[in-house]
């Protein structure tokens, strides 16, 4: 009994009372952000200072980097104004050796430093030419510096070292989006550079509330995020919340916004995700200035909208781009494809196995004349059909692009048919299949697909069982799990219901009229007001 208690709070029944639910009175932080974990980090930096000796610090440099066996770490000793021993050190291959040149050893050399210290902000204001520099004490966040590409620079009598923003490492140009390809609309894609993503993002949002915070995360606070927001829309409570779950987060690496999803969710064995993923800045701008957060992750190409809704999921960037009536049209299409998708294989079977009656005699005998020799029960080549399918959508995926089509085109077309040759199945079933299939294609979402093609297989299985009693049971439950889920404190199927004051209908496609307000369902200040 408590196993079943269990799996029901992991599927959203019987939700706890302290899930957080997005509500305009909540505020305040949560407790990482001045609590103990925060007067630990406090400590740990009282503890680890730099020394005033520069031969000390580059000693602690060698040991903590291995200098000995790892050459990627580079110490260029130098003398300011000819009398100051001092250091730069940087990560070869993640710095531009000409701003270090030019602009921190050349110009150190040629000008005068004082006769004894302060020297960190003489330097800072007279000497270094950098557009970008500050002071660090700290000697874990030093080392976090020169990991990130950054030049630290040593001098001799002061415990304190000065940091250079001389960042130069490759990355991949600014390129159209590989998932979501759109005929009218932007062709620019995040990249892996997370400083790049935020350019794209202040491109489209030139606003000086539009916050971006970059913070670190992670069990060696090496994994960096960027918490995007439009402060005074969204909501603090929701801000704070976003935050929290990040500040959880403990474990070494994180390479993808997809682990950081399943890290911060709360529904782990839910079939839909909570959280909108998306690979364009104009889409992840356009819900920023709707009230929602962002985060973007180094690395990663892709941003984490969140919350989302079921009707998120299920929009794509040009339907707002098209006009009313062809954007409505190609909604409905996509809505229509994802209910063929995820209901035709389970009601056809249904039908076939327990209520032959609800078929015209001709359809009736159509089934039986397809299926005369094959020997296999129809249910089980129903999901033979299925895995088959499944089996080609991934090799497709899986190998280089020109091959990949190659391979969904003639494996479906080679593999269907000697299918229904060999009678291992009905070319009936295989209609039935391949429609299913194109239905699945509708869904812009690619998690959403992928939810969609185990929820056909639970269905599946239902009107093997019980016919559609089994489909009409199965479907009330998902739909339960459905209304009990949220996202990030948002009812997963607002706002329809719960019903809110939505400022477009939640499948077919409304004007596009003069509003300057926010969703409401996300409780945006805005709104609040």
């Amino acid at each position: 009994m408590e196993s079943i208690k269990k799996l029901g709070r992991k599927l959203g029944f019987n939700r706890k009372r302290g899930e957080f639910e997005l509500l305009e009175t909540e505020s305040g932080a949560p407790g990482f952000f001045d609590g103990k974990k925060e007067s630990k980090g406090k400590q740990q930096e009282r503890s680890s200072p730099v020394d005033s000796s520069l031969e000390t610090n580059l000693s602690r440099i060698k040991t903590d980097f291995y200098t000995d066996i790892n050459p990627d770490v580079v110490v260029r000793r130098f003398t300011m104004g000819g009398k100051l021993p001092a250091a730069a050190v940087f990560m070869n291959g993640m710095v531009k050796n000409e701003i270090i040149n030019d602009f921190i050893i050349r110009e150190s050399m040629d000008k005068p430093v004082p006769e004894q210290p302060p020297y960190s902000q003489y330097l800072i204001n007279n000497v270094f030419s950098n557009c970008e520099m500050t002071t660090e004490q700290n000697w874990d966040k030093i080392k976090g510096h020169i990991t990130d590409g950054l030049t630290v620079v040593f001098v001799e009598g002061e415990a304190i070292t000065m940091v250079a923003d001389t960042r130069g490492y490759e990355h991949r140009s600014v390129e159209a989006p590989q998932n979501e390809k759109v005929v009218r609309g932007p062709q620019e894609g995040f990249n892996e550079s997370l400083r790049t993503n935020i350019t794209l993002l202040r491109r489209m949002i030139r606003r000086e509330d539009f916050i971006c915070e970059i913070r670190q995360a992670g069990s060696g606070e090496n994994i960096k995020v960027a918490v995007a927001y439009l402060k005074g829309t969204a909501n603090p409570a929701l801000v704070q919340e976003v935050k929290r779950r990040l500040a959880e987060v403990d474990t070494r690496m994180v390479v993808n916004t997809g682990i950081l999803e399943q890290l911060t969710e709360h529904h782990g064995l839910s079939p839909f995700p909570q959280v909108l993923s998306t690979e364009r800045p104009d889409r992840a701008a356009s819900h920023l200035m709707q009230g929602y957060v962002a985060v973007l992750l180094e690395g990663s190409p892709f941003a984490n909208i969140m919350p989302t809704t079921l009707f998120a999921l299920m929009s794509s960037s040009e339907d707002i781009y098209l006009r009313q009536l062809p954007g409505s049209m190609v909604r409905f299409v996509r809505y229509m494809g994802a209910v063929i998708s995820v209901l035709l294989p389970a009601f056809f079977l249904s039908l076939v196995l327990f209520h032959q009656g609800m078929m015209s005699t001709e359809t009736l005998s159509t089934v039986v004349a397809s299926r005369k020799m094959v020997f296999a029960p129809i249910g089980l080549e129903l999901l033979f059909l299925l895995a088959v399918f499944q089996l080609i959508r991934e090799a497709g995926l899986r190998v280089p692009g020109s091959i990949g089509q190659a391979i969904g085109i003639i494996g479906g077309l080679i593999l269907g048919q000697a299918a229904v040759t060999a009678n291992l199945a009905s070319s009936v079933m295989l209609i039935v299949v391949a429609l299913s299939g194109l239905g699945n294609f509708c869904i812009p979402d690619y998690s959403t697909q992928i939810s969609a093609s185990y929820i056909r297989i639970a269905l599946v299985l239902a009107a093997w069982m019980a016919g559609l009693l089994g489909v009409f049971c199965t479907s009330i439950a998902l739909l339960a799990m459905m209304c009990g889920m949220k996202s990030y404190g948002v009812p997963f199927l607002a706002p329809v219901s719960p019903k809110t004051r939505s400022k477009r209908p939640a499948i077919l496609r409304g004007p596009i009229t003069m509003h300057a307000g926010s969703r409401d369902f996300i409780n945006t200040t805005e709104n609040a007001k």
